[in-house]
């Protein structure tokens, strides 16, 4: 399993560029469509909202990648 680290540097971060921003999608597009898919797992319950707002502490799963949401030092 792949982890990931994301430090968040603002109060949430929208699910799909959230996939964006770590370089799962090359898009926000495409990182809906991922969604869409039912590929995604926040917390370990499937998301089907693409802009659902993930905050510090959430974890997301995506296929064998596996993002931790960390607060950002800022």
């Amino acid at each position: 399993m792949q982890r990931i680290d994301f430090e968040l540097d603002r109060d949430h971060v929208e699910l799909n560029q959230l996939l964006k921003l770590v370089g799962i999608a090359d898009s926000g597009g495409q990182g809906k469509a991922i969604v869409a898919a039912g590929e995604v797992a926040v917390d370990g319950v499937v998301e089907s909202r693409k802009t659902a707002k993930i905050r510090a502490g959430q974890v997301v799963r995506v296929g064998d990648a596996e993002i931790r949401v960390v607060a950002g030092s800022g």
